[in-house]
């Protein structure tokens, strides 16, 4: 695993920030995509030219929303497609007793089919989602008002899973607030979480100190996907994108783990992140052992 701090110490701000993730706290009435324009706005001075969001929230919807910048969407992928951790609140249209609403928000916990709401930019199939929480935390009979907690495999709708309980009910419900706190590896508890307002501050007014630390390495991939060590006087061979050759490896006992591992790997040499690469039989060569997926230059 890579030393993130020192990752953050030893590179320029230029290099940093073309290779690095930022957690901001999306205000409500804003688009996931019109957070990422702002960034790219106002990261350009300081060469960033793309950036991409690791999951689309409705605009209503407040809370964590990590953005990968420069280079770093080329692994975008990797961050994305994990779980997701929401509280938000929902309105009951007909009276029920909190027992009633809790034994029908427990029915729910597991894997459910569900159907994407109309308004969604993904095909309307029924799909299977694993709900691994969904828990009352307040609720005001009277009102038919109550706050919730859920935790819910990539690609749930929460809206929709609000819906589904209403309707198990036959009293109907809707969601009138949501709030995300976890996305996959980042949460609200990070202490790199931040608005689009406050970056926009550090950067005028050229706050490298405080900006260094909002910025989060993308090398952060090594913490949840395998890594390998390589040797450096291979380092531009591969960033040229040569296939990985068994010579290449600093640790030979390395390839057998790598001609075993059909995931996606990392590949590093002296604390960098060089490739993302996958171990592949298509070559006749058998000292070539894995193909780049991703060259980070």
């Amino acid at each position: 695993m890579l030393d993130l701090g020192k990752i953050k110490e030893e590179k320029s701000i230029q290099e940093l920030v073309n290779f690095s993730l930022v957690i901001i706290n999306k205000p409500s009435d804003w688009t996931s995509f019109d957070v990422v324009n702002k960034l790219v706005g106002m990261f350009r001075k300081l060469g960033v030219k793309k950036a991409g969001h690791l999951g689309t929230l409705d605009p209503m919807v407040t809370g964590v929303l990590p953005v990968c910048l420069g280079n770093a969407t080329k692994i975008q992928e990797l961050f994305m497609h994990r779980d997701k951790i929401y509280e938000g609140k929902m309105k009951i249209h007909k009276s029920i007793t909190r027992k009633e609403l809790e034994e029908a928000m427990k029915k729910l916990v597991g894997k459910i089919n569900q159907l994407p709401p109309v308004k969604s930019r993904v095909k309307r199939v029924v799909r299977e989602r694993e709900i691994k929480k969904f828990e009352l935390l307040e609720f005001n009979q009277a009102k038919g008002e109550a706050s919730f907690t859920s935790h819910v495999e990539a690609g749930t709708y929460i809206r929709k899973l609000v819906h589904d309980l209403g309707e198990s009910l036959g009293v109907g419900a809707h969601m009138t607030e949501l709030k995300r706190i976890q996305a996959g590896l980042f949460s609200d508890k990070n202490k790199e979480y931040t608005t689009v307002e406050n970056l926009s501050k550090l950067i005028a007014e050229n706050n490298e100190k405080e900006l260094r630390k909002l910025l989060i390495p993308a090398e952060m991939i090594t913490k949840v996907i395998e890594s390998y060590e390589v040797k450096s006087e291979f380092i531009e061979k591969l960033k040229n994108g040569s296939p990985l050759f068994k010579e290449m490896l600093k640790n030979p006992e390395d390839a057998e783990k790598i001609k075993n591992n059909q995931e996606v790997f990392c590949l590093t040499c002296d604390n960098r992140l060089i490739e993302t690469a996958k171990s592949t039989n298509q070559f006749q060569n058998p000292e070539i052992i894995a193909k780049p997926e991703s060259v980070i230059k």
